[in-house]
């Protein structure tokens, strides 16, 4: 039990928060040792004092510096799926533009982002923080929090619709030759809707994540203000908007900038 508290503490913060808070600690055990330093009178307690201090120094200064840039500017992230393949391969590893969105105010829960360069774009490749219409009930309960990546097909205002594996937004079908189908098995939709607007209210509610007709037959509904659709490139076998909903601009955290690493199939 107490280990479960523990895990589920420290599962709701980010990276950069403990590098931050590491940073801090060493900070502070810099400044207890500036003080202390006159009780170190030998020339070998002198000497020992001098190496720890300047691993500790330097030790804060680059896990705050670290922090910032993570939380601002750029991070690395590991592809944990196959669902953006063969783009992206499960195993790869690239740096996220962080700053091209905006900037969130550090260890804010409200998701806004300042003076960005630009907004979200059909086409861009975005990592984001899975919704909790995507987590498991048990995921949940236990606080977890998941970082997803996926293409963004359609931007807020957007019709999109999926007829027999097609995607089409504002009734024009887009032929992304990025997107792969690997399952020549159509899944058929059925009508459980009395109107449009319940399919809709029910879709943003992210309540398809066991209806599994809605991959290849699916809308059309709008995408709502502040969101977003997400699909992998992988078609058939990505868990994506189409099952858990449109994605809130609060949960995006930036834009797939550089591949550092490929997984070698």
């Amino acid at each position: 039990m107490k280990f479960h508290l523990f895990s589920h503490f420290f599962s709701r913060f980010s990276l950069e928060f403990y590098l931050f808070f590491a940073g801090c600690i060493l900070f502070v055990i810099a400044v207890i040792m500036l003080a202390t330093k006159k009780y170190f009178k030998t020339e070998t307690s002198e000497k020992l004092f001098e190496n720890v201090y300047s691993w500790v120094a330097t030790g804060w200064t680059v896990l705050i510096i670290a922090s910032f840039i993570m939380f601002f500017f750029v991070q690395a992230f590991k592809i944990p799926s196959g669902s953006m393949r063969n783009t992206l391969l499960e195993g790869d590893r690239l740096f996220v533009n962080k700053l091209i969105y905006g900037f969130k105010i550090p260890f804010t829960s409200d998701g806004r982002r300042y003076t960005p360069f630009r907004n979200v774009s059909r086409g861009d490749i975005v990592v984001f923080q899975c919704p909790p219409e995507a987590l498991t009930i048990s995921e949940r309960e236990k606080g977890i929090t998941k970082d997803f990546i996926k293409r963004c097909v359609a931007v807020a205002g957007d019709k999109v619709e999926i007829k027999d594996k097609e995607l089409f937004v504002n009734d024009v079908c887009i032929r992304d030759p990025r997107a792969v189908f690997n399952d020549s098995t159509i899944r058929q939709s059925f009508d459980l809707f009395a109107s449009n607007k319940d399919y809709q209210e029910y879709w943003e509610k992210g309540r398809f994540t066991s209806i599994p007709a809605v991959r290849d037959n699916f809308g059309p509904v709008i995408v709502p203000k502040g969101h977003y659709m997400m699909m992998g490139d992988n078609r058939d076998f990505s868990f994506d908007s189409r099952f858990w909903g449109p994605l809130p601009d609060k949960y995006v955290k930036g834009k797939a900038l550089l591949l550092y690493w490929r997984r070698i199939i």
